[in-house]
């Protein structure tokens, strides 16, 4: 800007106003307040350039402003301006950023300003802004430059100040202390007793109501910032004196000051829960008094219950410590339900003109009950919670009022999530109690019954419905005939929708004749909610009930087409959607050739519709990217000729950009956002991140079409690879929605296969295997970098996944760089496997620990496994593809792989890393043998282990040893059988769970057979492999042994056949087995192999012996013989 000349009347304005006269600055900071828009904005640009000219003088100018004017106004003015001016804004390159550009002398009479100008300030709005920005300017120096040493005066001052007699001075110097805590932690440690006996004291014995709520804050933020337990213990006895800040406000009438003092607490439950363990029944019984006491507020009721919420969810920091309150659980089970009774029977509600006013009649006590429920039974658990709602559940569905039989019927939809193990356990009687309220004279207690069915088919699915249907069905058959109360017969559609999702075509396909019939009355139906739930319930059954839909099409599709056709004006846009939607799934489960010529027509419909959405909330939009990606679906090769239609809008659609706005997390403008539910909000690092959801889950359905698109057109999505990767790519790091990421990660081996298929058949216009490389030099290296990066475990394993089928495309055109660092990410993901596992290893040591707690670390323990199964098929596929010039990243390896063999691991670890060793023995022959001494010993020892998956993985890496180990496994061959046989000896052996291990048994000790026949009693062994023919659990090994069998009957083996040939009736015995099994057992050329031994025994043996051979065959397997050999 220096380089751009200003104007004479410009420059004379700056020196005046940055003169050492006062009056004219203070005029500029009088015209930025001013109504006039000419005036200010003049006053803007003046203010800009000083900002820009002389940024020094203008901060020591705001700052005298502040310290010494007369005028409250220009004051507060100028606090406002100060603080935008030494704060980060938006990020840590905000040019608005002043202080870095100020010199040493300017920042440091700045400070001393800052702290005078608190010092002297009596008006308490002008006060807030000042602390503000001294913490907020303290914390990004201490945070940039470490501790207290950036700003040596700063805690003197605050000490100084909170034990001075001025009331003023002690909250503002409590309230920067609370911000800056976090920031200062280390330089604090050595003053903490002095801290302790301060905040005591200011929490016991100040008379001034706001320095108490100050001290609250502080001690809850020093609490937080204190890394060490011990450190923490040394404030438990401010907890009492803490509670009574809350209490007395309360007591006083102060309920603003009573929740700002809530929130603290709530804050405290979520980060620290441990802190308040020792004097837990007291603070949870004031609590639950708040949330009783009727006189009060519902803003503070709610609050109180949120405390006790967010202690029972503070699962990972206090495991099990709310569930040693039993007595408390079912006061605030008590409290919800009957919050739930605060309903109205709005007339609107029985109009039900629109899906909107589902709620109407619904009060906030109503709302927050019915959340709080579902987290309470999400977080405690069906053995905490079901006891409890059993004991109230009763007295409300016998009470005489509506509304009783109504909060009974939502709470046990609410706690149906959480509660669903417990609840499966007492299904009859779960069932019977929603049933019989389908019966209920109130239309809102009916419909209360079919939600909780609904969400019952969710939550405890498939168990209701291969156990209920029967019951169900016909209720909810009977409920779409309310014609009196649409909105019952629309949400008994919805629960059809919800119940056929998790149902099998064998349950559904009776009741079809009855529901189809039923659904298309109410697609007739003059209310459009009806219609629509009648739209998305056809569309589920549909999709359910597959190919026993068929015989309903020729009745179903004319009434869709119609609709899809007529539905046109602004207020049926979702009717349409919905018709889409329907139309699409229909087509899905009757397949190709019945739809294909309506197909055509809903396509053409499609087509017209594509360019006429203009309204950001228009619901067509995301319906219609599905509905073109399930035609695909169904049409396959066919759907081509439409991707040029298709693609602009869905690669449009993927590559929206999340709507965010950016406030500071105290800010006072977030009253307009907060309520509205479009808006997503998280807090990180002191800012709020406002997060528009439409935009999100448009784009995440729009990411997983492309997906979708990619994966059944294969090589015809080739033209479009160009464009979608850069848009997927990029997207493996979208943290602001776990759909897209998933959707990516999903999508990255399908662009691979896509162009791979593309090259081989010769589509690729002209582009070869150096396409594919440039693709996989694209892809890989940004999903190796994704999983560095990735925080959650589930996607994690989605990552692994994506990457080990990359790698089977594409893996022969990766550099070794590459490869180092594919190798690399798997090291990160292995220890951070670990840590996470030594985590809740240390979660089982908490006091409270208990069964429940048990069972959430039980899933964790699975996702965990799901992440260590893809590192062991990612190993599997990097040492299938490079073979033995993987072997020094295998070095690398060992160092994390070998401890997963430990008797402390899960069989799952154990089997993984048994598995990863298999691999190198088999595709590394020769240059795998130096391994043997380390890893063979492991594999006979987990001959013996009790899981069944360990054993298979152990005797199927002996058999692949016996193969390719030569002399270094024949020192081992005793050993081996002794093994080997105890797995086939097992007494339940045979059984499904064990009889993958028995046959990798028996493969293995056929392996022995062959390759180590020296080193064995033949005679014994062989038939003894004989008698456990033929295997039929592992059909891969199945093909290899009964190969080997072929092989060694045709080479007429002496101990195979017995003396006098006396084995030659179960060899032919095993052969008709084998034979009878179709393609399973064997491949097409064993199978013809087979059949021209058994035709050269025909003509070869004497026919006494035949006669016996076949009389031990079953009669079936007598008839299929002859058959095939005649």
């Amino acid at each position: 800007m220096d380089s751009v000349s200003l104007t004479q009347l410009q420059e004379s304005q700056l020196a005046a106003i940055l003169g050492p006269d006062s009056a004219p600055f203070e005029t500029l900071v009088s015209h930025l307040m001013s109504t006039a828009n000419d005036q200010r904005s003049e006053a803007e640009s003046l203010f800009n350039l000083c900002r820009q000219r002389d940024p020094d003088s203008l901060a020591l100018k705001l700052a005298h402003v502040c310290n010494s004017s007369p005028s409250v106004e220009l004051r507060a003015m100028s606090a406002i301006l100060l603080r935008k001016q030494l704060t980060r804004g938006g990020g840590g390159d905000d040019p608005s950023f002043l202080w870095p550009r100020l010199s040493t002398s300017s920042q440091s009479s700045l400070k001393s300003l800052l702290l005078a100008s608190v010092a002297r300030e009596e008006a308490k709005s002008i006060s807030k802004k000042l602390c503000d920005t001294v913490s907020e300017l303290a914390s990004s120096i201490l945070s940039d430059e470490g501790g207290g040493a950036a700003w040596p005066d700063l805690l003197p001052f605050i000490f100084q100040s909170v034990t001075s007699d001025s009331p003023r001075l002690q909250e503002s110097a409590l309230l920067i202390f609370s911000q800056l805590s976090q920031y200062a932690a280390e330089a604090l440690l050595p003053h903490l007793a002095t801290l302790h006996s301060i905040l005591l004291e200011r929490l016991s014995n100040s008379p001034s109501a706001d320095v108490r709520i100050a001290a609250l804050s502080a001690a809850v933020n020093l609490i937080q910032s204190l890394a060490s337990a011990a450190d923490r213990d040394r404030f438990q006895d401010l907890l009492p004196p803490m509670m009574r800040t809350l209490t007395e406000a309360l007591n006083s009438g102060q309920e603003a000051t009573a929740q700002e003092a809530l929130e603290l607490l709530i804050e405290l439950a979520g980060t620290e829960p441990k802190f308040l363990r020792r004097q837990l029944a007291e603070v949870v019984g004031a609590m639950l008094q708040i949330a009783e006491a009727d006189a009060l507020e519902e803003g503070t009721r709610h609050l109180a219950i949120e405390f006790v919420i967010t202690l029972a969810e503070a699962r990972e920091r206090a495991p099990g410590m709310m569930r040693k309150l039993p007595q408390f659980i079912g006061r605030l089970f008590a409290i919800l339900m009957k919050m739930l009774l605060d309903i109205e029977d709005d007339p609107v509600w029985h109009n039900a003109d629109s899906e909107e006013d589902e709620d109407a009649g619904e009060t906030s006590n109503y709302s927050v009950a019915q959340e709080c429920l579902d987290r309470l039974a999400i977080s405690l658990g069906g053995n905490t919670i079901v006891p409890v709602a059993s004991e109230l559940l009763p007295a409300y569905l016998a009470a005489f009022e509506w509304q009783k039989h109504h909060a009974a019927l939502i709470t046990l939809a609410q706690i149906a999530e959480g509660c669903s193990k417990v609840m499966l356990n007492n299904l009859e009687q779960v069932v019977t109690m929603v049933l019989n309220s389908f019966h209920d004279p109130h239309p809102r207690v009916r419909w209360a019954a079919i939600n909780a069915i609904g969400q019952m088919s969710t939550d405890l699915g498939p168990d209701l419905q291969v156990n209920y249907h029967q019951r169900v069905m016909p209720a909810l058959a009977l409920a779409m005939d309310d014609f009196q109360n649409p909105r019952v017969q629309a949400h008994a559609a919805s629960a059809v929708l919800n119940f056929s999702e998790n149902c099998t075509p064998e349950i559904l396909t009776p009741y079809l004749d009855g529901i189809v019939s039923k659904l298309l009355a109410l697609l007739q139906n003059r209310k459009q909610m009806v219609q629509e739930g009648a739209l998305t319930a056809l569309a589920s059954v549909a999709d359910s009930s597959q190919e026993h839909f068929q015989k309903y099409y020729d009745a179903v599709m004319p009434y869709l087409k119609a609709i899809l056709l007529k539905a046109t004006d602004k207020s049926n846009r979702m009717l349409r959607a919905k018709s889409m939607e329907c139309i699409s799934l229909v087509g899905m489960a009757v397949g190709k050739d019945k739809f294909r010529d309506d197909a055509k027509q809903v396509m053409e419909v499609l087509m017209t519709l594509q360019g006429t959405v203009t309204e950001s909330d228009d619901p067509t939009t995301s319906y219609m990217l599905q509905a073109w990606a399930r035609l695909c679906k169904c049409l396959g090769q066919d759907f081509l000729p439409y991707m040029s239609v298709v693609m602009p809008p869905l690669l449009q659609s993927a590559q929206l950009k999340p709507d965010v706005t950016i406030t500071s997390a105290d800010s006072d403008n977030d009253d307009d956002e907060s309520d509205d539910e479009s808006i997503e909000t998280i807090t990180l690092g002191g800012k709020r991140i406002g997060i528009k959801t439409s935009v999100l889950e448009e784009k995440a359905t729009a990411c997983n079409m492309l997906c979708c698109y990619a994966d059944e057109l294969k090589e015809g999505f080739y033209p479009w690879i160009d464009q979608v990767a850069p848009t997927l790519v990029p997207l493996l790091k979208f943290y602001f929605h776990e759909e897209v990421r998933k959707a990516a990660v999903s999508a990255m081996p399908e662009l691979l296969r896509s162009a791979k298929l593309a090259v081989e058949k010769g589509l690729a216009q002209g582009r070869g295997e150096s396409y594919v490389k440039q693709l996989t030099d694209y892809i890989i290296p940004a999903l190796v970098e994704a999983l560095h990066k990735e925080p959650e475990t589930e996607i994690c394993a989605s990552m692994l996944d994506s990457l080990n089928e990359c790698i089977q495309i594409s893996g022969p055109l990766l550099e070794e760089s590459q490869v180092r660092s594919i190798v690399d990410g798997i090291k990160d993901v292995i220890i951070a496997s670990s840590t996470r596992k030594r985590e809740r290893a240390e979660r089982t040591k908490a006091e409270d620990f208990d069964a429940e707690e048990r069972e959430f670390l039980k899933e964790e323990d699975e996702q965990e496994e799901e992440v260590l199964d893809q590192v062991g098929d990612c190993l599997g596929t990097l040492i299938k593809t490079f073979k033995a010039a993987f072997l020094p990243f295998f070095d690398e390896l060992s160092s994390y792989i070998t401890p997963m063999l430990g008797k402390d691991k899960t069989a799952e670890e154990r089997r993984i890393a048994i598995c990863i060793f298999d691999d190198v023995a088999e595709q590394c022959h020769e240059a795998a043998l130096r391994y043997y001494d380390t890893f063979v010993p492991f594999l006979l020892e987990a001959c013996n282990d009790e899981s069944p998956d360990v054993r298979q993985a152990a005797v199927y890496g002996i058999g692949v040893c016996a193969e390719f180990g030569r002399s270094m496994f024949k020192p081992l061959v005793g050993e081996a059988l002794s093994r080997i046989n105890a797995v086939i000896r097992q007494p339940n052996a045979l059984q499904s769970e064990n009889v993958m291990a028995y046959d990798n048994a028996v493969s293995a000790l056929g392996k022995i057979c062959q390759f180590h026949r020296d080193s064995i009693d033949a005679a014994q062994v062989v038939p003894a492999w004989l008698s456990c023919l033929p295997i039929k659990g592992d059909l891969i090994e199945a093909k290899v042994v009964h190969d080997q069998l072929c092989t060694m009957v045709e080479r007429s083996d002496m101990e195979l056949l017995g003396p006098n040939n006396q084995n030659l009736p179960k060899i032919v015995h095993v052969f008709a087995e084998v034979l009878c099994a179709g393609k399973d057992l064997a491949t097409e050329q064993t199978v013809s192999r087979m059949i021209n031994l058994l035709r050269q025994l025909q003509q070869t043996l004497p026919p006494s012996a035949l006669a016996s051979t076949w009389s031990s065959l079953q009669p079936q397997q007598q008839l299929t013989l002859q058959s095939i050999l005649s």
